[in-house]
């Protein structure tokens, strides 16, 4: 287990000029925005636009805080999430607008390459605890909210917000949270060849 702490993050501006975002995690290590076969970022969305494209790129958002986003997709498709709704994945390759449903929100979001990696996300809360596996690829643990331990055979880490932790297969952790509120985010990345 791998952890990385929230102090270790490193912010950059969007594709697009429109923000920062900061990256959790990025594939291969240094890899560009042009360049990389996955990445976790969060960002501060703070203003109605158009999303940055990433041709080649498959894409899930989840609402972390604040009241929602609109997504408008050129074909016309509309959807809202906020931080009751499943972390949503498109194509980062459709054109789409982000509206602001009241005010600044931030976000985690996911982005794989398509046909080199494939990659889901699930949120998960306490206080009950969870058992995830890392098979066939690799398992991304980031607290959002609340104080996490995480158990992997004999190593025990806590992870407080903003932390995360990157485990390779196989690895089997357990989970629990000190809180019922606490929010953590699982994302499994698996290689496509």
């Amino acid at each position: 287990m791998r952890l990385i702490r929230a102090r270790e993050c490193r912010a950059m501006p969007w594709k697009n000029g429109g923000g920062t975002t900061t990256e959790i995690a990025v594939h291969p290590q240094g890899a560009s925005l042009d360049a990389f076969d996955w990445r976790i970022s969060m960002a501060h969305v703070g203003s109605d636009g158009p999303f940055s494209s990433f041709p080649g790129i498959d894409r899930t958002l989840a609402v972390l805080r604040g009241n929602g986003i609109r997504l408008a997709f050129s074909d016309g498709e509309t959807i809202t999430l906020d931080r009751q709704t499943e972390p949503f994945a498109f194509a980062a390759d459709r054109a789409v607008a982000g509206q602001l449903v009241a005010g600044p929100i931030d976000d985690l979001n996911v982005m794989s390459r398509r046909g080199r990696w494939a990659h889901a996300m699930q949120r998960l809360t306490g206080p009950e605890p969870h058992v995830l596996e890392a098979d066939a690829g690799l398992l991304v643990l980031v607290a959002r909210t609340g104080g996490w331990t995480a158990r992997v055979g004999a190593a025990i880490e806590t992870l407080v917000p903003g932390d995360s932790a990157v485990l390779d297969d196989p690895a089997r952790v357990e989970l629990s949270a000190n809180d019922p509120e606490s929010e953590m985010f699982a994302i499994t990345l698996r290689p496509m060849s």
